[in-house]
This record gives C-alpha cells, sequence and structure tokens, in this order.
C-alpha cells in the first residue's frame, strides 16, 4: 500500500515546481478564508445571544438571499476571469472588462432585490423581511466588484494580494457586526457591518492591483458571454440547491426558530466549502496555464491529485460530526442543542460538494462549460422532491437528508464523467485510508466527553492524529514528505535570521 502512495512523486502537489506553487497560493488563501469560521464563531454566537432564535432566523433568512444572487453572480465571472486571466500574459484588458461587467450585474441585481423584497417577504410569511432585504441588497455590486478584481489577483498568480484583501473582509465584518448591534442597531446593525466588510475588501483588492485598471484598455476577444452564461446557470442552480433546504424548510411551514437552528448548523458546516473555492480557484488556474500550453498529461496527474486531496477531508468531517452537539453548545448556546445532529450530517454533504466542485472545475478548465451546466441543473428538481416527501415527515432531520443524500449522489456521477473524458478516479487506496482513520477518529469523537472550550483542543489533537494515522499507514509520499520538511527546516531558519 505504501509503495503505490509512492508513485508519481515527479508531478505531485508537493513534488513539483507547478504543484508546490499552487498548494502555496492554496495555502495562503485557505488561512485567510479561515479566518471566516473563527470571526464567525465568535459573530455568530454573538448575534444568536443578542438576536435570539426567532431574530437570528429572519436575519439568516435576508442573508441567504443576497448570498445566494451575490454567489450566483460571481462563482460564474469569477470562475470565467481566473481562466481567461490564468491563460494569458497580459491581465488588465480582461480584467477591466469583466469588472466593469460585474459591477453592471450587481447594480441591476440590488435593484432587482429592491422591487422583489415585498412578495418574498409574503411568501415567506415574514413581514419585515422586505426591509432587511432591501438594506441587504446594497452589498451586492459592492461585493461584485471586490470579487472581480480579487479573481484577477488570483488568475494573475497573486495569491498574496487574494488572501490579504479576504483575511480584510472578514476581519472587518465581525468587528463592524459586533459594535454595531451592540450600539442598538439590531438585525440592521449586522447588515451596514455586512455591507461595511465588502468595502473594506474592494478597498484591499483595487490596492494590490494598483491604478489604471479602468483606463485606456483595449476590448479582447474572450467568449465571456458563452462562458458567463453558461456557469451563471450552472453556478445558480448549485447555489439554489445548497440554500433551498432552509427555504423549504420554512415554506412548508417551519418556524423562523426552527430555520435559526437550522442556519446555525449550516454556518459550522461551511469549513469544507472554504476549502473547495479556494482549492478549486487555484486548481482553475493552474489547469488553464497548462492546458493551455498542452501539458495535458501533467494537468491529468494534477486532477488526480486534487481528487486525492478531497478524499483527506473525509477524517475531518468525521471528527466534526462525532463532536457536533458539544461544538453547537458551547457556539450557540443551549437554545441551538437541535442543531448538533443536523451538523452531523451536513458536514458530510460538505465534504461531498467538494469533490463535485473540483470535477466542475476541471470541466470549465478543459473548456466545457456546457457540461457544469448539466451536472447542476438536476440538483434543484431532485433537491424539490426529496424536500417535499421528507421534510413534512422529518422536519428539519429531512432537509439534511435530502442535501446529503443529492450531495454524495451528484458527486458520484461528477467524478464518474471526469473518468470517462480524462481517465482519471480519486486514489482507491487514499479513500480506504481516509474510511479507516474516519471511522477510529469519528468513534473516539463521540466517546470523548469534553467540557466547554476543550471541544476544541480535542479537534485539533483529533486532527494531529488523523494526520499521523495517514503517515503512519503510507498515505504520503516519500517526496511529499521531503517537501514539507525542507518547507519547515526553510521556515525555521527564516525565523532565526529575523
Amino acid at each position: 500500500m505504501a509503495s503505490r502512495a509512492c508513485k508519481g512523486d515527479g508531478m505531485g502537489l508537493l513534488t513539483s515546481p507547478t504543484g508546490r506553487r499552487m498548494m502555496d497560493g492554496t495555502a495562503q488563501m485557505f488561512l485567510a478564508e479561515l479566518l471566516f469560521p473563527l470571526t464567525a464563531l465568535i459573530t455568530t454566537g454573538f448575534l444568536t445571544r443578542q438576536l435570539g432564535p426567532q431574530g437570528y432566523g429572519v436575519l439568516a433568512l435576508a442573508l441567504t438571499t443576497i448570498i445566494w444572487i451575490e454567489s450566483a453572480i460571481t462563482s460564474c465571472l469569477a470562475k470565467a476571469t481566473i481562466k481567461f486571466v490564468g491563460e494569458t500574459s497580459d491581465w488588465r484588458p480582461a480584467g477591466a472588462m469583466i469588472a466593469r461587467l460585474s459591477l453592471r450585474v450587481g447594480i441591476a441585481a440590488m435593484v432587482l432585490v429592491w422591487l422583489l423584497a415585498a412578495p418574498l417577504s409574503v411568501l415567506l410569511n415574514e413581514p419585515d423581511l422586505a426591509y432587511y432585504l432591501r438594506v441587504a441588497a446594497i452589498d451586492i455590486p459592492l461585493f461584485c466588484l471586490g470579487q472581480a478584481y480579487r479573481s484577477v489577483l488570483i488568475g494573475a498568480g497573486n495569491y498574496q494580494g487574494g488572501a490579504v484583501a479576504r483575511a480584510g473582509r472578514w476581519l472587518a465584518r465581525m468587528c463592524l457586526v459586533l459594535v454595531l448591534v451592540e450600539a442598538g442597531l439590531s438585525i440592521t446593525g449586522a447588515l451596514l457591518g455586512v455591507i461595511g466588510a465588502s468595502v473594506i475588501e474592494l478597498w484591499l483588492s483595487r490596492r494590490y492591483l494598483g491604478s489604471g485598471m479602468f483606463s485606456n484598455q483595449p476590448r479582447v476577444p474572450i467568449p465571456i458571454r458563452r462562458y458567463g452564461v453558461l456557469l451563471f446557470m450552472s453556478s445558480l442552480s448549485f447555489i439554489i440547491y445548497n440554500g433551498m433546504d432552509l427555504f423549504m424548510l420554512k415554506i412548508l411551514g417551519g418556524t423562523a426558530t426552527q430555520a435559526g437552528i437550522y442556519s446555525a448548523a449550516q454556518s459550522l458546516s461551511l469549513l469544507p466549502g472554504l476549502f473547495s473555492w479556494t482549492f478549486s480557484s487555484v486548481l482553475l488556474a493552474t489547469l488553464s496555464r497548462q492546458l493551455a500550453d498542452s501539458q495535458r498529461n501533467r494537468a491529468r496527474e494534477l486532477v488526480r491529485d486534487a481528487m486525492r486531496v478531497t478524499l483527506w477531508l473525509i477524517p475531518a468531517a468525521a471528527i466534526i460530526a462525532g463532536a457536533a452537539s458539544d461544538i453547537v453548545q458551547i457556539v450557540f448556546g443551549v437554545a441551538f442543542i437541535p442543531a448538533g445532529s443536523l451538523l452531523a450530517l451536513l458536514i458530510v454533504g460538505a465534504v461531498a460538494n467538494v469533490m463535485f466542485t473540483v470535477s466542475l472545475t476541471v470541466m470549465t478548465a478543459d473548456g466545457h462549460p456546457a457540461r457544469t451546466v448539466l451536472f447542476t441543473a438536476p440538483l434543484i428538481p431532485l433537491a424539490l422532491v426529496g424536500h417535499l416527501v421528507m421534510i413534512p415527515r422529518f422536519g428539519q432531520l429531512g432537509a439534511a437528508f435530502v442535501t446529503v443524500g443529492v450531495s454524495l449522489l451528484s458527486a458520484s456521477v461528477a467524478v464518474a464523467s471526469i473518468y470517462a473524458t480524462w481517465k482519471v478516479l480519486p486514489p482507491l487506496g487514499t479513500f480506504l485510508r481516509s474510511a479507516v482513520i474516519a471511522l477510529v477518529l469519528g468513534t473516539v469523537s463521540i466517546l470523548w466527553p469534553t467540557p466547554g472550550v476543550f471541544v476544541f483542543a480535542k479537534l485539533i489533537a483529533l486532527g494531529m492524529v488523523g494526520l499521523l494515522g495517514f503517515w503512519w499507514i503510507g498515505e504520503f509520499r516519500q517526496g511529499e514528505i521531503a517537501a514539507v520538511r525542507s518547507l519547515v527546516l526553510r521556515k525555521s531558519e527564516a525565523v532565526q535570521v529575523t
């Protein structure tokens, strides 16, 4: 087993220059994204106690609607931006064109939300929701332009700039929300804090890009409309699917309190999604360059390793699922204890979504955006039928079961499609090793009682045991171990010099 894991050192993610650059960029941006769950834990814990389940449920409905729209716009344009910028040596013309387009689309979406806010509040039986939707909609054009700038940074290989902008967003959001809500602005203050965070991220991204991005840039012949429309349809389908469990729960008779509890569980299952966005963005930029340079064999090895890394998340999901009740109680309080069982389910679906996103990224880099639509569009009717059947019978658990089931099915089908075109599959050995470690660590996580904040110490300790377990059973290649050892030595030497 160990010998098979050692194959391919020449083109691995940690053993080739391209792979190391990709993983370095992923690490920089993922560390910045890790500020989101850390700051979100503080922010969400504060908000749930200040607003209560009902008030937090209304806030969750407003923000989820806006996040749907923002994600649909930025996901399609971000992927197109990263791909086209990654394929060219002069990023300014393409970057300027996409930034203008993002701003125009964001303004149009903001106006649309203003018009539809009242009907949507009636549909969800929340009269106050219309006002909060109109306030939150101000964030859309700011967020869209900021993400356009950040996507240009990533496509051009400026991962540090993208990481700094994202870190600034999460820190600013936490500080602004805490200050404004504490000042007595309640839900409105939380929404204004989110808007202020978008302004900070936009400013930081603009600084790293430098001046003159909009001035005198020629039009470039890139198929942005074809890619944009197809990726928009794909992203919109995926985003609607990911958020429809919360809305279907509310539409089918759930209370604002139940929506708040379900949303709390969703917020804690976002960590794999953060890794997914970061990893897939860098993967898209790298694959686009390799395919443009006719390096398909190297790209194939990169895809296989990307799937391998995704499988490493399985033990992490098992650890979180085992400690879900303790995590929920310490973060949100006793009123949100029912969210524990929901988190244990949703974290599994979140990992499946990472594999699904990697597969969609490969299709996009390979110049087949229409295929991403074929795989994401069926998610909505599948989930809709499931929710209509399961939610009336099982309530919140029914919604979670449907989400997890559809996620696992979609990931399996997408991986099969990648194999049909690329002849690449996730390594079976890695899957088996991950499953064994997940079974052991998940069981320990359940049986190991940890009062209060000690639950986080348990998560860290089990995570370290998981890494040691991967090493002990031969998952890590010799070249990867040597590369990590060399990196640690260089970092320690740099620290000693400073």
